[in-house]
């Protein structure tokens, strides 16, 4: 299954014109996101919202991820504050994924998007977090927080973002998108230990974490007699005996 690097802004120092702020409102789209995704069979890691950019790039590095989606919104300089509007979508010019990701994200953004005209892909060697990532990388700026109505098309809009991010990760992926109404839920039924998720779907797997007893999770899809479930962050496999269907 692929596994993608999800890197929501962590600059809570950049405030949105009526309330709030960056590092807020891209981890609240990167929250709507993760139904998507888990009903899609995308396996993700996010960053930790403690640290810097460079933080979340060495996070990110140590992993090995097929993508790299960093979320932020956008400010003008102090000279333009508030005057533009419109989605940027950053790529690294020398890889091929990173541009293909991009062309795929503004296409389908340009569907949601007020202005399309505005949403346009941009090239970039200096971005830390395009070109220092091992993973091919996009970052987009979803839309400009200094301006009135694009903070408030953000804020407005989460769950469509998030959806329409979600549908071009699987797309870029090559993976079928699947809506999150397609998940069952399943209860944990062991007797008195905890059930053990495995990494692939057999007994002889690595065990990956253990699930108590009574905890509720996602059914993705069955596999023989096993389910593809993710538990505290954590995507893999667990005995469909022991589990109840809702």
């Amino acid at each position: 299954m692929p596994t993608i690097f999800l890197s929501p802004s962590t600059q809570e120092f950049n405030p949105y014109i009526d309330g709030g702020n960056e590092e807020y409102y891209m981890n609240l789209i990167a929250d709507a996101m993760e139904p998507y995704l888990i009903a899609s069979g995308i396996n993700f890691v996010r960053n930790d919202p403690e640290k810097t950019v460079s933080g979340s790039i060495a996070q990110s590095n140590a992993g090995s991820y097929q993508f790299h989606l960093a979320i932020h919104s956008n400010a003008s300089p102090a000279e333009s504050a508030g005057q533009n509007r419109g989605t940027l979508i950053f790529f690294y010019p020398d890889s091929a994924k990173s541009k293909r990701a991009a062309e795929i994200f503004a296409e389908n953004f340009k569907k949601i998007y007020p202005e399309p005209q505005l949403v346009r892909t941009v090239p970039t060697t200096t971005l830390a977090e395009i070109v220092r990532t091992a993973a091919p990388t996009i970052l987009i700026e979803v839309a400009y927080h200094d301006n009135r109505q694009d903070a408030r098309w953000i804020r407005e809009n989460i769950g469509i973002i998030a959806e329409n991010l979600s549908m071009s990760t699987a797309e870029f992926l090559g993976v079928p998108f699947r809506q999150p109404d397609s998940i069952r839920t399943g209860i944990v039924t062991t007797q008195s230990t905890a059930l053990n998720l495995r990494q692939r779907p057999s007994t002889d797997s690595a065990i990956i974490a253990k699930i108590p007893r009574g905890a509720k999770i996602p059914i993705i899809e069955s596999d023989g007699e096993w389910y593809l479930t993710r538990f505290n962050g954590i995507q893999g496999f667990v005995f469909s005996r022991y589990v109840k269907i809702n």
